[in-house]
């Protein structure tokens, strides 16, 4: 795969956040603000939460996708602490910030000049110490909590799929992203015990001859009889190769065992095995994360190898999947492609401004390739649907997809805390943007009878290439065209095995297949692939 530049740390993620609602602003006591203002206790440290506030306000102000005033920015993180005490209100009047509750006036601040960040980070610095001396609710806050009040606050403001994470969730985030060091098993508390319920096959507990339904009972010499569920997620997982030493019961057994085994990076599987039918295999993806495209390479690989020249065609089922890296998508469509465009990224920022196309060389070496889609697959999952359909290498069925057509880069705070911060929106290879629009499939089966004759089939996929058609010009501006475009085959959640017999009779006709595979307009991709995207 080749890019015009590294896009760094890049990603699409789904979570979506809701818009809180400031408070109704009290009359503002008139009585006068102490002097000086109260300091920051051991558990606000001024310098640390200066520096974290800083470096999220610099990188808010810098790389959002849309301008973003530093001075608002602040203003709407101040009156995210009302989530800390209601009766506390932040307000701007002409030149001064002004703090108070209901009660009494806490602090009247001098403006910085509008763009000046580090003058913003210090003004919200002081008001959280007003506020400590004057509302419990603050006082009593560490500072996460007070970070979590004011970035929610300012980036709720932005759009739906801004956002921060603590220090705690974000290591969450970043293990479920890279990895971390474990041992590969999935477990439930089942009462007081710790139940085994999946092993990654190769991971050190399978090597180790854990299986399914084996009982822990302790790890590293702790019952874990008096471990909750965290804790225990917590002692299996650690730097990867340290040692652990596990106490465990076979699922029909008896006596306890000792095990002793070498934690090692451990990636969640993100590719699952599906049914193969007459040589059609079906493959699952649930999230695109490093090892995405490694490990699809590896199961189509091993499928080629069982089948040989039997392997018939391939159905990549990407319903529900929620997106993950945007490296990783472009890597997955780039296997199918034997060349062009697969996704153009727009932004406010330099970096942001890329365009990614395909390596020679097709996985399949041109065998028959469906997608599916439901109301469900977003942002990574509609990049390579959309890819594979724009450049005619795979017909799409099912329903309208999510339509999460814009890229978040994650900031990595001072903290050990992280922004997931919109960015730039993503443009298919014929041009369109995805952005509260999605991916069409070319066969609809919202609402789907899988006993429709093929004589329906047929017409289906004859409405569906020219509803494609009309759905490549719809533009971004147009809200209630793209509202209409979406109900024609409206966004459903689809589960089971009817969009798979769907696929299978398409593989299965030839003529039917080849019809759904047409690619877009060499027009429309010469007209809207080199349009520029705000």
């Amino acid at each position: 795969m080749r890019s015009v530049s590294v896009l760094g740390s890049a990603i699409l993620w789904l979570g979506l956040i809701a818009s809180g609602c400031a408070p109704t602003a009290p009359p503002r006591p008139e009585s006068s603000v102490p002097d000086p203002l109260p300091s920051i206790s051991e558990n606000l440290p001024r310098p640390a939460m200066t520096h974290t506030l800083t470096s999220g306000y610099e990188a808010i102000t810098e790389k959002f996708i849309r301008p973003v005033a530093v001075a608002q920015l602040a203003l709407d993180g101040l009156k995210g602490l009302g989530t800390l005490d209601p009766a506390l209100v932040a307000s701007r009047h002409e030149d001064v910030v002004e703090l108070w509750t209901t009660e009494q006036a806490l602090a009247r601040l001098p403006a910085p000049p509008d763009d000046d960040v580090g003058g913003w980070a210090r003004l919200t610095i002081d008001a959280v110490a007003a506020a400590r001396g004057g509302s419990p609710g603050v006082a009593d806050a560490d500072s996460e909590a007070v970070y979590e009040a004011l970035f929610d606050s300012a980036l709720a403001q932005l759009d739906v799929h801004s956002r921060y994470a603590g220090a705690a969730q974000a290591r969450d985030q970043r293990a479920r992203r890279e990895g971390f060091g474990g041992i590969g098993v999935r477990f439930r508390m089942t009462g007081p015990q710790v139940k085994i319920v999946g092993v990654m096959p190769r991971s050190p507990a399978d090597l180790a001859g854990l299986r399914v339904g084996d009982l822990i009972l302790g790890i590293d010499g702790q019952d874990t009889s008096r471990l909750d569920y965290q804790e225990v997620l917590e002692r299996l997982r650690g730097p990867i190769n340290s040692r652990l030493s596990l106490r465990v019961r076979a699922a029909r057994g008896d006596t306890a065992r000792p095990v002793s085994m070498v934690r090692r990076r451990i990636v969640p599987p993100t590719v699952l095995d599906g049914p193969t039918h007459d040589g059609i295999v079906t493959l699952r993806v649930t999230g695109f994360n490093q090892d995405t495209a490694d490990s699809l390479t590896e199961q189509i690989d091993r499928r080629l190898r069982l089948l040989g020249d039997g392997f018939r065609g391939l159905i990549l089922d990407l319903r529900g999947n929620p997106g993950g890296l945007l490296r990783q998508s472009v890597a997955v469509a780039d296997l199918f492609l034997d060349g062009g465009d697969i996704v153009r990224t727009r932004g406010r920022h330099p970096e942001s401004l890329q365009a990614y196309t395909a390596e020679p060389g097709d996985i399949l070496a041109g065998r028959p390739l469906v997608v599916l889609v439901d109301g469900r697959s977003a942002s990574a999952a509609e990049i390579v649907a959309a890819a594979l359909q724009d450049q005619g290498r795979a017909a799409v069925v099912g329903t309208v997809s999510y339509g999460k057509g814009t890229v978040q880069t994650v900031i990595r705070l001072p903290n050990d805390g992280e922004i997931t911060l919109t960015w730039s929106r993503f443009q298919a290879p014929s041009g369109y943007l995805l952005q509260h629009l999605g991916v069409r499939p070319a066969l609809c089966t919202s609402g789907d009878d899988v006993a429709a004759t093929t004589d329906e089939l047929w017409r289906r996929v004859d409405a569906g290439t020219e509803a494609l058609a009309e759905w490549r010009l719809v533009t971004l501006e147009a809200a209630n065209e793209r509202a209409r475009a979406r109900g024609d085959c409206r966004p459903e959640r689809h589960r089971g095995d009817g969009d798979q017999q769907i696929a299978r009779r398409l593989i299965a006709d030839p003529a039917l297949y080849a019809r759904a595979v047409r690619p877009a307009p060499g027009a429309a991709l010469a007209e809207h692939g080199a349009r520029d995207v705000p």
